[in-house]
């Protein structure tokens, strides 16, 4: 499978990498709510999620206006970058993961901040209904919504 063309999906497919060999499920692209569109959301083997973050570059962080968002739906919450990116532009909350396509490294875990059950609950049911239905997608490219045309 050729590696994705643009910086920041690189970086989210050696992420992905590491985080499958922490025994996480990853969703990429993920929307845990209106206005809000995560890089990468994961489920740990306790239930514990984890947002990435992927940049690739000072102006896509500099773009990058919801991140604190982000803070409110996960139980930790990482920046990822390659080993090239300027660290001391990212903001200190957060844990920090360096990343190339081929895999990644957890350079500074991130501190824990557990969410409220029915947060946890609701997100956890969005995330299996997303992943379920791009799953279906590959199964079945002609549904549209979720639903058969």
């Amino acid at each position: 499978m050729p590696l994705p063309a643009l910086p920041g999906q690189r970086l989210a497919r050696g992420v992905a990498r590491l985080l499958v060999g922490l025994g996480h499920a990853v969703l990429c692209e993920f929307v845990p709510v209106r206005g809000l569109r995560v890089d990468l959301i994961s489920i740990g083997p306790k239930g514990e999620i984890w947002i990435v973050e992927c940049k690739s570059s000072r102006a896509d962080l500099r773009a990058d206006r919801k991140w604190q968002g982000y803070l409110g739906w996960c139980d930790r919450y990482f920046w990822a970058v390659d080993v090239d990116f300027p660290l001391g532009l990212l903001p200190e909350e957060g844990g920090l993961i360096l990343a190339d396509p081929y895999g990644a490294e957890i350079a500074r875990m991130a501190p824990e901040t557990r969410l409220a059950a029915p947060r946890r609950a609701r997100l956890t049911r969005d995330i299996a209904r997303v992943a379920s239905l791009r799953l279906q997608g590959l199964a079945d490219p002609g549904l549209v919504s979720g639903a058969a045309p």
